[in-house]
């Protein structure tokens, strides 16, 4: 039926160019990957559905850039089999269906590997190809559940917070897609065979846990929440809120930062109580709330601004987008990362 033309692309100059992935359309974590692997320079192939619909599209305008498309009727014998034909000159598929559901259309990885034996063949689940979930139905937020990430994440004394769908969605599945693609990428050339990585949400949410696991280990880490160094119970390590109703956040973990925070907000010599003892947090954290509460968010931004305090303003993504940092790097929400000296890739 023909390849439509690109989305956003200039020029397939990354280190990944030459490198072909087929995209079977899904939402979510398979798309950010393949955005992921289009902005480093693969030319991504997107099998649309022959009647035009598609789940959630306006949500995808970002993660669909960088595409080529061809609508294709995966129950259409036909269909199927220009499908397979072109995965025979591909180097990647990547598939979003439920377990199972791929076998079913005929184009399951014994019949793509049978065709193409150097294929990668990516599937992306929530719950992964076995096991007595693989099959249920689930978001972001049921797999952040059951890795144990969600429960760590939350104020004292309060329920588990639902960080968007960031950490589950797009760091523990699209991201560890990425690396496993790539993995297996890098084995073939060694081998000359292609293999099926599996990369289910929750499994990449439960590797994220591994540091978590060693400060629990370490007698470092409390299971409540709120209650330790990393999830906003150090007064030293969390955002408070600020005259207008914005907040900074402050990450002033190392010693000198903190002794650069204390100098900022004028309790350089006083008389606080030591850091290092959790039971003195609470009285550490009044002090500090009502230091912030006295100033507007942007001054207090630009007041530490240049200093090693580790104060920074809690943007908007459309602040972000016009924050100097990020205009003086060509950076911002949805940019281009990581950056390559000699291979890069631009969209616009």
């Amino acid at each position: 039926m023909g390849i439509a033309a690109s989305e956003g692309r200039s020029a397939a100059t990354g280190p990944l160019s030459g490198l072909r992935v087929v995209e079977l359309a899904a939402i979510g974590p398979a798309p950010f990957a393949c955005m992921v692997l289009a902005d480093l320079g693969a030319e991504v192939i997107r099998i649309d559905r022959a009647d035009g619909r598609r789940s959630f599209e306006q949500w995808h305008q970002v993660l669909d850039r960088g595409r080529h498309r061809i609508a294709l009727d995966l129950k259409s014998p036909d269909d199927i089999a220009e499908l397979l034909s072109l995965l025979e000159s591909s180097d990647i598929l990547v598939e979003g269906f439920r377990p199972g559901v791929a076998e079913r259309l005929g184009i399951g990885p014994e019949v793509c590997l049978d065709r193409n034996p150097a294929l990668v063949y990516a599937r992306m689940t929530g719950w992964g190809q076995e096991g007595p979930l693989a099959s249920t139905p689930g978001h972001d937020i049921n797999y952040l559940a059951l890795s144990g990430a969600l429960y760590a994440i939350g104020e004292a004394g309060g329920p588990p917070v639902v960080p968007v769908n960031f950490l589950g969605d797009f760091a523990g599945g699209s991201m560890f897609l990425v690396a496993g693609v790539l993995a297996a990428v890098y084995e073939r050339q060694r081998t000359g065979r292609g293999q099926v990585v599996d990369a289910a949400i929750v499994d990449g949410a439960g590797a994220m846990l591994g540091m978590l696991v060693g400060m629990e280990a370490a007698g470092q880490w409390r299971h409540e929440r709120g209650a330790n160094l990393l999830d906003g119970g150090a007064p030293f390590y969390t955002t408070y809120a600020c005259a207008d109703g914005g907040y900074v956040a402050v990450g002033a973990l190392e010693e000198r930062f903190y002794a650069a925070l204390l100098h900022g907000l004028g309790l350089a010599g006083a008389a606080l109580p030591d850091r290092d003892e959790p039971h003195n947090w609470p009285a550490l954290r009044r002090e500090f709330a009502s230091r912030f509460i006295t100033g507007e968010r942007d001054h207090w931004a630009q007041l530490f601004e240049g200093t090693e305090a580790c104060v920074t303003p809690v943007l908007s993504a459309a602040e972000a987008a016009s924050h100097p940092h990020h205009l003086a790097r060509g950076s911002g929400p949805a940019a281009v990362a990581p950056r390559f000296s000699r291979t890069p890739v631009e969209f616009h």
